[in-house]
């Protein structure tokens, strides 16, 4: 469980999820102009709405959580017009992860 102090943002602009620590870290100063070592939790969804990563600054080094959704997509919430990210609580970053279900373009049963 996070602690209600930690601040959580999510990008608004879709990246590519090959990023890694120090590119994604890069993105935070540049596109969302804040400090990456502070302590927040920063959430990217790729150009591909399946894939999601998440940086945080863990005392001397950067952690990196990565997921990709395979019946379901990341749905990042709606931002101010023109805003880089959007300021998320716990609840709603349980929700972003666990995505929403897309409709199966199947016919027939799964193999």
């Amino acid at each position: 469980m996070l602690p209600s102090t930690v601040r959580i943002l999510v990008c608004t602009v879709r990246q590519d999820m090959r990023k890694s620590f120090d590119t994604l870290a890069a993105v935070v100063r540049e596109v969302l102009k804040e400090e990456p070592q502070s302590g927040a939790l920063y959430v990217f969804v790729g150009k591909r709405p399946t894939r999601c990563k998440v940086l945080w600054w863990d005392r001397n080094g950067y952690c990196l959580l990565a997921k990709r959704l395979h019946r379901a997509l990341f749905v990042v919430p709606p931002a101010d017009e023109g805003a880089a990210c959007v300021r998320v609580d716990a609840n709603a970053l349980a929700q972003l992860l666990s995505g929403v279900a897309r409709e199966e373009k199947r016919r027939g049963p799964l193999h």
